[in-house]
């Protein structure tokens, strides 16, 4: 990790977005404000890289021509960012779904493989449905580690729920128990971000973009001022508020569905050979020291060797 990173500031990071092809979104929360700079409340200026759905596996050439192609892109794009991010999170569907355990650990083995080729330290990483709803994440557990965990960082704290295990789309009892012991030792204004696959929300249950207990999350969740989650899933950005909570969801590497019941059944996008690569990236989040302020910068894929 660079020591550059630690004196990211918010004018640096939007220069070098800009330069790269990058969409800026400001978070409305309060406490993001233009003037901003320094390590308000003991949280120093930092950013991660957010990627998501790599599906690795996924044939379609409809779809994605280049679909062995478009991981190994990102994984280029973000080693050659002029500064590294802290650390990199993968939220979910590492993998694309197959009914063979053999395959499928092939899959990520291969998966493995390709982001060892990542500059950034550390990584983290949690399943999606397809990766781990056939075998309830035993595949996952097997070569990847927990699927739900903790981690801290220059005065964050990091949840990540695993929401995919269970085929039904929950948490579960459990996992909502070890949450809330998490969140009990955390102070009410601790600043909090929360990874998950699906929406915890109820955005489009027809299509599966849901948690059947989600709310249960939220409302433990709810007790903290400072939360925001970041997820996948649905291929694509949505910025979407429960009370005080931030849910930014995360474009695809793999292939972009449609927005949210716009259409009778959830099909993937074709592929524009027009503008290809349309519509799939990957984010960076950008940490100032105010809690709740966030500049989200959506990066594009390009066709590049």
């Amino acid at each position: 990790m660079s020591n550059a990173s630690a004196s990211l500031k918010r004018r640096d990071f939007l220069k070098l977005a800009a330069l790269g092809g990058g969409a800026v979104f400001a978070s409305a929360l309060p406490g993001w404000a233009s003037g901003q700079q320094g390590q308000a409340g003991g949280h120093a200026d930092f950013f991660f890289v957010q990627l998501s759905d790599a599906h690795w596996g996924f044939e379609g050439p409809a779809i994605n021509p280049d679909s062995k192609g478009t991981l190994p892109k990102a994984i280029a794009a973000v080693n050659a960012l002029p500064v590294m991010p802290d650390f990199v999170i993968f939220t979910g569907d590492l993998t694309h779904t197959t009914d063979d355990p053999a395959v499928r650990r092939t899959r990520m083995r291969e998966f493995q493989q390709i982001v060892g080729g990542l500059r950034v330290k550390p990584l983290y990483l949690m399943p999606g449905e397809h990766d781990a709803s056939l075998d309830s994440g035993e595949a996952y557990r097997e070569l990847f580690g927990p699927t739900h965990y903790t981690f801290d960082h220059r005065g964050v704290h990091f949840i990540t729920l695993d929401n995919v295990s269970d085929p039904a789309g929950r948490i579960g009892d459990a996992q909502l128990a070890w949450l809330a012991d998490d969140l009990s030792r955390q102070p009410d204004d601790a600043r909090i971000v929360v990874f998950t696959h699906r929406p915890l929300f109820d955005l489009a249950p027809q299509w599966d973009w849901a948690t059947r207990d989600g709310a249960a999350a939220i409302a433990l969740l709810q007790k903290h001022a400072n939360v925001t989650v970041f997820y996948g899933h649905i291929h694509q950005e949505n910025h979407t508020m429960t009370g005080a909570i931030a849910h930014h969801a995360a474009r695809s590497l793999m292939f972009a569905l449609p927005a949210p019941m716009s259409q009778p059944q959830r099909t993937a996008v074709p592929w524009d050979a027009s503008a290809p690569y349309k519509g799939l990236g990957w984010r960076d989040v950008a940490v100032e020291g105010t809690p709740q302020a966030y500049a989200l910068t959506e990066m594009p894929i390009r066709n590049v060797s």
